[in-house]
């Protein structure tokens, strides 16, 4: 920051977090597990994606990254969907906190909010993992395309009456209309047309 190293780590994560307008505690705390618990160094028999960045008692690096919260407007980036500054630095100084009970606070490392950094990150391989939580919202764009791909769904799916146990053991006659393939539900992919 401003020509002067604030802070540095050896091994461990370097964690960009983007805080978004509906972020609440409960986000909070989901990250916080994931990040400490997420395994992606390797054991002490070389098996990749063994061991948490806690179990090999590595430090973390977190800088507060608006920008993960952009929203593209044709070529122009939009970041209304980022928190507020004063409401982000409070939510980003109780993620540190958090992270710091949950392991070791020497090995808890940030930046400066709010400022301008340049931040070098050396990776151990091409690995970059985007976390999101459970509760992350979408997109307006997407989720308009979500709940259309939603009430197609509903639409063409179609209701099987339950049967009684009589009629459970009777075999279906295979021009029955009613008859099922043994795949219940929507069978159709997942992906965009």
């Amino acid at each position: 920051v401003g020509g002067e190293q604030i802070s540095s780590i050896g091994r461990g994560l370097c964690v960009l977090l983007g805080i978004s307008l509906e972020d609440t505690q409960r986000e909070l705390e989901h990250m916080v597990r994931k990040i400490l618990n997420l395994r992606v160094f390797e054991d002490e028999s070389g098996k990749h994606w063994s061991k948490s960045v806690m179990d090999k008692q590595y430090e973390v690096l977190c800088v507060s990254q608006f920008t993960l919260q952009c929203i593209l407007k044709g070529n122009k980036p939009d970041y209304h969907m980022a928190m507020p500054t004063e409401q982000a630095e409070c939510f980003y100084n109780n993620f540190l906190e958090q992270l710091r009970k949950a392991y070791k606070p020497e090995l808890i490392k940030d930046g400066k909010f709010g400022a301008y950094m340049q931040v070098h990150i050396q990776n151990d391989g091409p690995v970059t993992i985007e976390l999101e939580s459970p509760a992350a919202t979408v997109d307006p764009k997407q989720l308009t395309k979500l709940e259309k791909q939603q009430q197609r769904k509903e639409k063409t799916r179609t209701k099987v009456p339950s049967e009684s146990s009589r009629e459970r053991n009777v075999p279906r006659n295979k021009e029955d209309p009613s008859a099922s393939s043994g795949a219940e539900g929507d069978v159709s992919s997942e992906r965009e047309p």
